[in-house]
């Protein structure tokens, strides 16, 4: 695995900047857990009946960028990455058997910028989206909340993951 370049969250920032920071290091975490595999290793998956891989984690959380910022601040209506047309079903994501790494963190990598330009751009936590899954408003605070612990969760399966590819732990 690649050194670790990321950057830890502020000791005393303010409630955003922390969340800020804390998921903009969940989301360096899975990058440093995919790096230096070739797509055979990002693909290599856990163990039967899963079908869980690296690469099935980016994507995925490519599709859990798009629907809790995207969806809920801009677009309810905007399809998702890899779920059939005018469903959502984030274990479609998993799937990465034809998916390449380009492919996957290309869409990631769009899906992250996108989720900080829409945080940035809000003037408070307490702005509100549309939550069209739920049928709710939202607010950005419980947005980033939500996607932090899912990094949370999934960083955890990726340790794993990455141990059984190459034999690496830690971080």
């Amino acid at each position: 695995m690649s050194t670790d370049t990321r950057v830890g969250p502020p000791h005393l920032g303010d409630e955003r900047e922390t969340l800020r920071a804390f998921l903009d290091y969940h989301r360096a975490t899975l990058a440093m857990k995919c790096a230096g595999l070739s797509d055979d290793e990002l693909r290599q998956q856990s163990m039967a009946p899963s079908t869980l891989s690296l690469l099935g984690l980016v994507r995925h959380l490519a599709e859990v960028e798009r629907a809790w910022f995207r969806r809920v601040f801009e677009d309810n209506g905007a399809p998702m990455l890899w779920s059939p047309p005018g469903v959502i079903d984030f274990q479609a994501a998993y799937d990465a058997s034809g998916s390449t790494r380009s492919e996957a963190f290309t869409a990631w990598e769009a899906e992250v910028e996108n989720s900080r330009r829409i945080e940035r751009a809000a003037e408070s936590l307490d702005v509100t989206g549309h939550q069209p899954r739920w049928g709710e408003d939202v607010s950005l605070r419980m947005v980033m909340l939500h996607v932090l612990l899912e990094y949370g969760r999934h960083n955890g399966h990726a340790d794993l993951l990455r141990e059984g590819v190459d034999g690496t732990v830690g971080a």
